[in-house]
């Protein structure tokens, strides 16, 4: 059982940005998408979403084409996580996290005790009960994208895909967010991340998809692939090795 990405091609309408790609994350796996700017890592999360249509190859799940289920099965088997925002409107924290459950609602449906139940069980999962009432608009940065977190797995979902989970947030949170990504897999959620810091890679996940200017150029396990020269090329940058206590830290030089 994978979510995968098979020869694929990706881009927007009159623009492929991206050829031949081939991954697939599996169930109790994190899966680290490492890359420049502008190499393309979004633009490939939204297509393993659905959210755009591939140019070339499929995205399938489980074997099966991704594109044959429908918006709301999609969202019943992927849990999406974007990148931190401020947010417009001030829904309560429990409304946020409630508006994952709309996969698992008929069309103009109320929440059904089930529903909040679920988000109740996330936002305790998560350790933001104590803002479920609270404008969403209102809290920090780090608890926006736990709760953000929570929204997605109220989705029950067997995959989690989260753009940048980190983006913007000091180092206090950055460490919470990412220990709750490696607690998904130890529940047996297969996650796919992306991320600028090759340190978040060597920590967190199983394995690192290294994409630069659509072109996917290697996959592995993060200590094997992962060294000074790789990321001198990856990112077109000098980088420096630290060992420190048979750790190893990346960084720019």
């Amino acid at each position: 059982m994978t979510l995968a990405a098979e020869t694929l091609a990706i881009g927007y309408p009159g623009r492929t940005i991206g050829r031949d790609v081939s991954l697939a994350v599996a169930p109790g796996e994190a899966l680290a998408l490492l890359g420049p700017n502008g190499g393309g890592k979004t633009t490939l999360l939204k297509t393993m979403l659905g959210l755009l249509p591939p140019h070339a190859g499929m995205v399938s799940l489980d074997g099966h084409p991704l594109s044959a289920l429908g918006v709301a099965e999609r969202a019943r088997q992927i849990g999406y996580v974007p990148q931190v925002h401020t947010g417009i409107f001030a829904f309560a924290v429990r409304e946020m996290v409630l508006m994952g459950r709309t996969a698992h609602q008929g069309l103009f449906a109320s929440p059904s005790a089930k529903d909040r139940a679920v988000v109740d069980a996330k936002l305790a999962e998560l350790g933001v009960t104590h803002l479920a009432d609270k404008p969403y608009t209102m809290i920090s940065g780090g608890e926006r994208q736990l709760v953000l977190i929570a929204r997605a797995l109220a989705q029950e979902p067997r995959y989690v895909v989260l753009d940048e989970p980190t983006a913007n947030l000091d180092f206090g949170n950055q460490g919470k967010v990412m220990r709750q990504i490696r607690a998904l897999t130890a529940q047996g959620l297969g996650v796919l991340f992306t991320t600028h810091d090759p340190n978040q890679a060597l920590r967190y996940a199983d394995r690192v998809a290294l994409l630069a200017e659509g072109q996917l150029k290697r996959t592995g396990r993060p200590s094997e692939i992962l060294t000074s020269s790789v990321l001198e090329d990856l990112y077109g940058a000098p980088v420096e090795h630290v060992a420190e206590a048979g750790k190893t830290v990346f960084l720019p030089a």
